[in-house]
């Protein structure tokens, strides 16, 4: 199956045959980074371009190009739906990125084995080997078409982690968060069963090249004063590190998942950049993975963004293998497609934007920053120290040591404790007998294999790792809660193409307003939602308030429903006026000269726009040989109509960028309305441009024209040229 970029993918084709789908490629990869050429600017910090990409808007003065940075960049996805999430990847991938991470359902660190099928999850997917098979499928043809590897992630933890480390190996899933204290601080599972579980899983993940990121970070979401906790995390890091090497994980494989302790309006580079240069000193070797820490992030998204900003600043100042991505409206917690493609657009932005920072700029380790540096070290060695002496960790977390709101040495008796005898899973390890035999590769602990044994699973003639047609695949298991029965609702709609809105599922009908009222902020939520009903909106929901001030107004953002669909058929799409060649403008307009006079009218000061339009470097109309007549900024009406009489114009072009009170529309108008109370209406091509105006709305306006954003020389001279050889043909002339 391959995708063609005019299409949409077809869910249904990749459902088909999955049980004889295997994985083209298990294990993880990395950007091919090199310094480049992108147009016309050398890029220290990038890696190769893609086949297929939508660049950034400001691309578009650059000659469309789209450098992309040298390390890999996340997005995690979080529908509920798998068959959605596979579009959200296929978007994701376009806008570069190609480490897709994939949040699980709640709840599944509890569950005591794997699930089959496809549900609907809460907050996630379920893991199911059908959902990451389909998935990986679908993942393979994105790669073909951006030309790029992508990394699919997922998580294995809970007491079923040795069960889903296999099928994660099986399905060829290339990296995955992996963290014992993850289990035990943030989920109360059994301690020793959680490093025993781990002990396995991270063996199975090392022997498909899987990359392991560890859950360090969850500290900052749960400590009372995240800002105080850095040794902590510090020793957390250290702690799964040391354990994952001692099980056979290689070194560059293990990734730190390093989350920055603070966000605005604290000063957060003041102890967020001390933090991440001593993380990258105590722990060179391993690979780091930078993610904006969510704990902050409230329901405005610009404020979301700004700290996101912040953190890949600290990215290009230190060092990232990964850049992961947070939807900036995880606040609201409706993580919409739109929104993660806004993150990545923001990373590669920011990323592309700081290349090479760090040979302009040079920390100053010899100041407050090495201080600070050698301090955390210094708390973070200490506070290990500590862990040893008292008896090791599981007594240390028996007596509440971690995750605490205190710089340490510094306790506030609020730490998490957890009772080495209790927890999920307690009661559950069993001691292998002597002559215990596992026929299995990738075995962790003590096998009692016969002398001789090459491959212990040559005992059986292969396991599921070895032999792939050996894994029993189970399609779905509930008749009602699988993705045939989602899909079944909404078959003849994907077949015609019928049009409704969504953010997160197909059709889900979703939309989002934005809009001010001048009222309190209690009143304005209320009537804002009033203001949807009336609209004919269903289920509207306020998801996030700005107060503007208590008394003049508050910034209002709300989501509900739309009732219906749209219907392609219906609607009626003017063709696209050919643009004509440059040889054929020139030619036109020696046969027969055009003249045009041109200004920014009213009391409007911008000049820009009509010199590219108008000037022969931009390849504006002077160009083409059009004389152009310019009577410059903040022209009225009268004067421009007065000029085309005095010069027997052709053509009278106006830019009107303002448009306060209407006034670009007023100004068109009233153009045309003097031009027919002239006389010259007739024998007058009238066009427009600005960044609010519309071919609809200058037509409208009485204009023969309008141009908006993005608008080249070329179009406007082509439709010159056009539209007086139509009208001559029209007269006879």
């Amino acid at each position: 199956m391959t995708l063609d970029p005019r299409k949409k993918i077809d869910i249904e084709e990749v459902l088909t045959d999955l049980e004889h789908y295997r994985p083209r490629r298990k294990g993880w990869r990395w950007r091919e980074a090199d310094g480049r050429k992108e147009g016309a600017f050398e890029y220290r910090q990038a890696s190769k371009r893609l086949k297929n990409s939508v660049p950034l808007p400001a691309a578009r003065h650059f000659g469309g190009i789209d450098p992309q940075p040298d390390c890999v960049i996340t997005t995690e996805i979080a529908s509920g739906r798998f068959e959605d999430d596979i579009r959200r990847m296929r978007m994701a991938a376009w806008h570069g990125a190609d480490h897709i991470m994939v949040i699980r359902t709640a709840g599944q660190s509890h569950y005591d084995g794997l699930i089959e099928g496809t549900p609907e999850g809460v907050g996630g997917v379920p893991i199911s080997r059908k959902q990451l098979r389909a998935t990986r499928k679908a993942l393979d043809m994105i790669e073909d078409e951006v030309g790029r590897p992508i990394n699919f992630h997922s998580y294995v933890s809970g007491v079923a982690g040795p069960e889903i480390a296999v099928l994660f190996a099986e399905e060829g899933v290339n990296g995955a968060h992996q963290d014992p204290q993850y289990n035990v601080l943030y989920r109360n599972v059994n301690m020793y069963r959680s490093f025993v579980d781990a002990a396995v899983a991270k063996a199975i993940m090392a022997s498909a090249g899987m990359l392991q990121i560890d859950g360090a970070h969850n500290a900052n979401a749960t400590a009372r004063e995240a800002f105080k906790v850095m040794p902590e995390l510090m020793v957390q890091h250290a702690i799964n590190c040391a354990f994952s090497e001692s099980v056979g994980m290689p070194k560059d494989s293990i990734c730190l998942s390093t989350v920055p302790p603070t966000a605005p309006p604290a000063p957060a580079l003041w102890l967020d950049l001390p933090y991440a240069v001593a993380l990258r000193k105590m722990f060179e070797g391993y690979r780091f993975r930078a993610q904006e820490n969510t704990r902050y992030i409230e329901s405005d998204a610009r404020e979301a963004t700004v700290t996101h900003v912040l953190n890949l600043l600290v990215s290009r100042l230190t060092s990232a293998h990964i850049q992961s991505t947070i939807t900036p409206d995880e606040g609201r917690n409706v993580p919409w497609h739109y929104n993660n493609v806004a993150a990545i657009q923001t990373a590669k932005q920011a990323l592309v934007g700081m290349d090479g920072l760090s040979e302009l700029v040079k920390l100053a380790e010899e100041g407050p920053l090495g201080e600070k540096v050698r301090e955390l070290m210094e708390r973070a060695v200490l506070f290990m120290e500590e862990i040893r002496d008292s008896g090791g960790y599981f007594e240390a977390v028996s007596r509440g040591f971690f995750v605490d709101s205190g710089f340490y040495p510094e306790r506030n008796g609020d730490g998490i404790v957890r009772d080495p005898k209790g927890g999920v899973g307690h009661g559950t390890i069993v001691p292998r007998d002597a002559d215990y035999l596992a026929p299995v590769c990738h075995h962790f602990g003590y096998n009692a294999l016969p002398d001789g044994t090459g491959r212990p699973c040559d005992l059986i003639g292969g396991c599921t790792l070895c032999d792939p047609s050996k894994i029993v695949y189970i399609d779905e298991l509930d008749e009602q809660d699988n993705v045939r029965t989602r899909l079944e609702p909404f078959r003849e709609h994907r077949q015609r193409g019928l049009i409704r809105p969504e953010v997160q599922w197909y059709g889900d009908g979703m939309i989002s307003m934005t809009m001010f009222l001048p009222v309190s902020e209690n009143l304005a939520e209320y009537a804002a939602v009033a203001i949807a009903e009336r609209l004919g909106l269903l289920d509207p929901e306020v998801i996030h308030k700005a107060v503007m001030h208590p008394a003049e107004g508050t910034l209002i953002e709300l989501k509900a429903m739309v009732p219906f669909d749209i219907d392609p058929e219906s609607i009626k799409i003017p063709e696209k006026p050919k643009t004509l060649s440059e040889e054929e403008i020139r030619q036109a307009v020696s046969r027969r000269p055009l003249h045009a006079v041109a200004a920014t009218v009213g009391e409007d000061e911008h000049s820009v726009g009509m010199r590219e339009i108008i000037d022969i470097k931009h390849g504006g109309l002077e160009k083409f040989g059009i004389r152009v007549s310019y009577l410059g900024t903040s022209v009225p009406v009268e004067k421009l109509v007065d000029a085309a009489i005095e010069t027997d114009a052709d053509a009278i072009l106006i830019s009107t960028i303002i448009t306060h009170a209407d006034i670009h529309r007023k100004n068109m108008k009233r153009l045309h309305e003097l031009c027919v109370e002239k006389g010259i209406r007739d024998r007058l091509l009238l066009v427009s441009g600005g960044t609010q105006v519309t071919d609809d709305i200058a037509r409208e306006c009485g204009m023969d024209a309008g141009f908006g954003r993005g608008t080249k020389g070329i179009d406007v001279a082509s439709f010159l040229v056009r539209e007086r050889e139509a009208r001559s043909a029209n007269r006879g002339v």
